[in-house]
């Protein structure tokens, strides 16, 4: 079995090529490093069955494999902020990229879309089935509007028979393997305790996310890959919310000390609550759910920080 994966030197991306390579998969992995780290792609090459190309998924290629994992795409405001017109390019031409080599060589495709495709959210917790509450010319539009665009090729090329793209939509998630710079309020709170510095918290840190150790989602593509049948968009996250003032709590007790928060005006569109609903994840991926609790999985991330010698 033969999985290109795409974004192989991203966060995600280097989880689970890591994952296939342990299931007994040839893993391809292809990524330019644009967000993507060498330190990331370090620790897979010379693992057998191993092998990467780099190269930009906005060109096209030709790499004969039995499933593709597309994970190409900064997924971070900062990163995808940066170059927004780019961002678009990624989510666009390369998931059309991605899905034209997989119907080239008769392989499945895994689409990694994200929460962010219901934006702002009216309803709480987000289903399916939930058409989102969007923002088609703010700042985070380009990575929002990217990945809806990149659902709509993949459903598309589903429907006429062309290739079995499975789509799972990521809520926040975290864990090694994370840029020090990449600006989500995980890394920035471990790395800003780590150093005591004052947390940074936007508008009145009231506002929610639900947070999902990578292990555990990694947990969730395998077995989406694994289905018999594709049944549509499914939600990969955690259902326990929690706000941003609870997750400095969380911080502040795991480096045992009371750092200073430091209050922000709100960003631009930042949703107000970000919640799965995973009923149809837990109903067809064999009662999937996340297992690491929030403790534990922050301090595996804050332990992966300190080895790398990262600071805020």
């Amino acid at each position: 079995m033969i999985t290109l994966v795409t974004g192989a030197a991203g966060f995600l991306g280097s989880h689970l090529s890591a994952r296939l390579l342990a299931d007994g998969h040839e893993v391809v992995g292809l990524d330019n490093y644009h967000s993507g780290t060498r330190a990331n792609t370090a620790m897979l090459l010379g693992r057998p069955g191993f092998s990467f190309v780099e190269h930009d998924v906005v060109k096209a290629y030709d790499i004969p494999c039995d499933i593709v994992c597309n994970l190409a795409c900064p997924a971070s405001p900062p990163h995808y902020q940066r170059d927004p017109v780019y961002t678009l390019r990624i989510s666009v031409l390369g998931t059309l990229h991605a899905l034209e080599n997989a119907e080239r060589h008769g392989a499945r495709l895994l689409q990694a879309s994200t929460s962010e495709i219901y934006g702002d959210p009216l309803v709480h917790p987000q289903p399916e089935s939930y058409l989102g509450n969007v923002n088609s010319t703010g700042p985070r539009a380009c990575y929002d509007e990217g990945k809806r665009a990149a659902e709509t090729l993949c459903s598309d090329f589903t429907r006429l028979g062309r290739v079995d793209a499975r789509l799972v939509r990521i809520f926040n998630t975290y864990g090694p393997h994370m840029r020090g710079d990449d600006g989500r309020v995980v890394t920035n709170f471990l790395l800003q305790a780590m150093s005591g510095k004052p947390l940074t918290v936007y508008g009145a840190g009231e506002q929610t996310r639900s947070f999902c150790y990578v292990d555990d989602l990694i947990e969730g593509f395998v077995r989406v890959l694994g289905r018999a049948e594709n049944h549509g968009p499914i939600n990969l996250g955690n259902p326990h919310e929690f706000t941003m003032l609870q997750l400095a709590e969380a911080v502040q007790k795991l480096v045992g000390s009371t750092v200073p928060l430091r209050f922000e005006p709100l960003p631009v569109d930042d949703p107000k609550q970000r919640r799965p609903d995973i009923t149809k994840a837990r109903r067809l991926l064999d009662g999937w759910e996340p297992k690491v609790q929030l403790a534990e999985g922050l301090a595996k991330t804050m332990s992966y920080f300190r080895g790398q010698g990262t600071s805020a």
